[in-house]
């Protein structure tokens, strides 16, 4: 059949159509290149429960100065780790000592960063009824005493070993009796429900119950030091992002761990 020039126009105007749509599908909706789309502004960070609320301060500051979301998602270090191990999650892990050497030696650390220090802190019911003042003090007869236990707290294994040191572990132990506490934050309830004279906690755990509690001021005699790190993951798919957070907690990180106690007295010598 001829073309006339009427279907020779309809036959142009499908070509033009046709060109179209091809190129729509070859344009700006296609992935760049190396098929890998762009991350979003969000990273993950992977948070020891010790660290809640620091971290969760830092966060949210980050999040107000730069429009990132930062999102937290919390456990135990020890629960934690499994997933970094694995590299099945996060972007960063904030947690401490012996965290950061299980991270590296997983070969799941891009570099970390210094927030502060866990310690071993004593504290007492508000007004120290018992005119506590040092750690010996805990050795005196018929005192309460409540402490992390040691099968499975950091805090607990250095008090042992610091009392031991001392001569007066034995006296101590009589006055903990069974008050062993697997969570730091079990003991500071039960010293906010009376049930103990004193106690032994971490630091930042002890800032949380200040409106019961005061924290009697001693010198760092522990032989060990346990270290705050907020650790860049090397898995992470956001490199760039984890950097940018890392500088941020280098300017800000120490300020925001100090306002919620993680610091330690200096050691004496």
């Amino acid at each position: 059949m001829p073309i006339t020039r009427q279907s020779h126009s309809v036959l142009t105007g499908l070509a033009s159509a046709l060109m179209l749509v091809l190129a729509g599908c070859s344009g700006t909706d296609r992935q760049p290149a190396g098929g890998e789309a762009k991350p979003a502004d969000e990273i993950l960070i992977l948070c020891g429960t010790s660290f809640a609320r620091p971290a969760e301060a830092l966060a949210r500051q980050y999040e107000a100065e730069t429009g990132v979301k930062v999102t937290l998602s919390m456990g135990g270090s020890e629960d934690l780790l499994p997933q970094v191990k694995t590299h099945a999650a996060g972007d960063l892990f904030v947690t401490h000592d012996p965290y950061m050497a299980e991270t590296e030696k997983a070969g799941a650390m891009l570099r970390w960063v210094q927030v502060g220090d866990l310690a071993p802190a004593l504290v007492v019911p508000k007004g120290n009824p018992q005119k506590i003042e040092r750690l010996e003090d805990l050795a005196r007869p018929d005192l309460k005493v409540l402490a992390p236990n040691p099968e499975f707290a950091t805090c607990g294994q250095m008090l042992m070993t610091l009392l031991e040191k001392k001569g007066i572990k034995d006296a101590v132990l009589a006055n903990i009796d069974n008050r062993l506490f697997r969570s730091h934050s079990e003991i500071g309830n039960n010293m906010k429900l009376g049930s103990g004279d004193a106690a032994i906690m971490w630091n930042g755990v002890a800032y949380n119950f200040l409106d019961a509690l005061d924290i009697v001021p001693i010198p760092y005699e522990y032989d060990t030091e346990t270290r705050v790190g907020v650790i860049g993951l090397a898995y992470s798919k956001n490199k760039e992002m984890v950097e940018q957070f890392l500088k941020y907690v280098e300017e800000h990180g120490q300020q925001v761990f100090a306002e919620f106690g993680y610091v330690k007295e200096v050691k004496t010598q």
